[in-house]
């Protein structure tokens, strides 16, 4: 069976001015998005589940002409979720209107500041980092020590200072200052 041409193109326009309305600063615009874009997605599934059949409840009729109840179970699912950012971008929107008297979102301090640096093509901090301090990772890691390479090579760690070493089998760690030993 193939899909209904009509309903195809209703799916797109949605979806097409869903995401325009999405793109818009006017929270009121942007619900109205929301909508239409959850109508879309309803449309998509009921679509994808094929042809209408019997109601599928094992014993009216034979399992060829039954209707596939996933699709119908996610388009309540999808409503319910709909419903929700509905009433959540209402609430933001009611919200905006008391303190502002308006609905549309305002651009922050920080990201006009942020966007006129990168218009000038410039760092907002140092990161010092990412920043090139002359070193590179060769010069870096023949500096760090790593305590595998002396297990590898078959040596044994340096004694600590002051203690017994671990060939020390007399126990007597000697006096306290190196200097004091023979």
């Amino acid at each position: 069976m193939s899909p209904n041409i009509v309903l195809v193109v209703v799916i797109g326009v949605l979806f097409t001015v869903g995401v325009y309305l999405l793109l818009e600063r006017s929270l009121s615009r942007v619900l109205i998005g929301v909508i239409l874009i959850g109508n879309g997605a309803n449309l998509l599934f009921l679509i994808a589940g094929g042809a209408a059949g019997a109601p599928p409840i094992v014993g009216d009729a034979p399992v060829s002409e039954m209707s596939d109840p996933l699709p119908q179970a996610m388009v309540l699912t999808a409503i319910v979720i709909t419903l929700g950012m509905t009433a959540f971008l209402l609430a933001m929107a009611y919200r905006s209107w008391q303190l502002h008297r308006h609905d549309e979102v305002q651009d922050d301090v920080e990201d006009r500041r942020i966007a006129r640096l990168a218009a000038i093509d410039e760092h907002a901090f140092t990161d010092r980092d990412t920043e090139d301090a002359g070193e590179t990772l060769d010069d870096e890691a023949a500096e760090t020590r790593d305590e595998t390479d002396e297990v590898l090579r078959g040596a044994e760690p340096a004694p600590s200072p002051g203690g017994p070493g671990p060939d020390d089998a007399s126990g007597d760690a000697g006096p306290a200052d190196p200097e004091e030993r023979p």
